[in-house]
C-alpha cells in the first residue's frame, strides 16, 4: 500500500489487505501477549516467596488457611487438558482436517469453561479470604486473576471457533464471505481482506502459543499454592 490511509481514503485503497500481513501480526501478538503475561503473574511469585521469607507475626498461613488441593488440582488439569487440544486441533488444521479440529476446539472449549465453574466452586468452598494473611492474599488474587485471564483466552477460543462453524463451507464454495463482513463494516463496496478464513489458522496459532503458555502459568500456580 503506497498510500496513507485517512479520513477522506476511498474504500478501494483500504479493501484486498493480503491475509499474510494479518497472519503475522497475530503470531507476533500471540508472542507479545504471552510476555506481558509473563511480567504480570510473576508479581504473585514474587509477592509469595517475600510474604513467606517475612512471615510477620507468624500471620503468613495461619491455622485453617488450606484450600482445597483436589479442587486445584481438578481446575489446572482442565486447563492443561484445553490447552493440549487446541494444539492437537491446530494440527488437524494444517493437516486439513477441519472437522477433528472443531470438535477438538468444542471439547477445549467445554473443558476451560469446566475449570472456571470448578474455581467458582473452589471460592465457595473457602474457609478464608483475602485478609487471611499473606497467603490467603496470594492465593485469592492469583486464583482471580488467572480466572481473568482464562475466561479471556476461552472468549478467543470461542470467536476461532465460531468462524470455523460459520464458514465451513467455505473450501467448497458454499460458504463466502461479503463485502465488509469480515470487518464488520456494511459500507465497503469489497473485501477487507483478500482472504478472511485463511486467518482462522494463524489466529488458531496465536491462540496455541498462548494457551499453553497459560497453562504452563497454571501448573506454576498449583505448584507453589497448593504443594510448597
Amino acid at each position: 500500500m503506497s498510500e496513507l490511509a485517512h479520513s477522506g481514503t476511498t474504500y478501494d485503497v483500504v479493501e484486498s489487505e493480503p491475509p499474510e500481513i494479518l497472519a503475522r501480526n497475530l503470531s507476533s501478538a500471540g508472542i507479545l501477549l504471552a510476555g506481558a503475561t509473563a511480567f504480570f503473574f510473576v508479581s504473585f511469585v514474587f509477592a509469595y516467596f517475600y510474604l513467606r521469607a517475612l512471615d510477620n507475626a507468624n500471620l503468613w498461613r495461619p491455622k485453617g488457611v488450606n484450600p482445597s488441593t483436589a479442587y486445584g488440582t481438578v481446575i489446572t488439569a482442565l486447563i492443561v487438558i484445553s490447552a493440549v487440544l487446541v494444539r492437537l486441533g491446530l494440527s488437524d488444521h494444517r493437516a486439513e482436517r477441519r472437522p477433528a479440529w472443531r470438535l477438538k476446539g468444542l471439547v477445549a472449549l467445554v473443558c476451560g469453561l469446566a475449570a472456571l465453574v470448578v474455581q467458582c466452586v473452589a471460592w465457595a468452598t473457602l474457609g478464608f479470604g483475602p485478609s487471611s494473611g499473606g497467603y490467603a492474599s496470594v492465593y485469592v488474587g492469583w486464583t482471580a486473576f488467572t480466572f481473568l485471564f482464562v475466561f479471556g483466552t476461552l472468549y478467543w477460543l470461542e470467536t476461532i471457533l465460531a468462524t470455523s462453524y460459520r464458514y465451513r463451507g467455505w473450501a467448497t464454495g458454499a460458504a463466502t464471505v461479503g463485502p465488509g463482513e469480515a470487518a464488520g463494516d456494511p459500507h465497503r463496496a469489497g473485501a477487507d481482506i483478500r482472504d478472511p478464513v485463511s486467518l482462522v489458522r494463524a489466529e488458531l496459532g496465536a491462540l496455541s502459543f498462548y494457551w499453553m503458555f497459560l497453562a504452563g502459568i497454571c501448573v506454576l500456580a498449583w505448584i507453589v499454592l497448593y504443594l510448597l
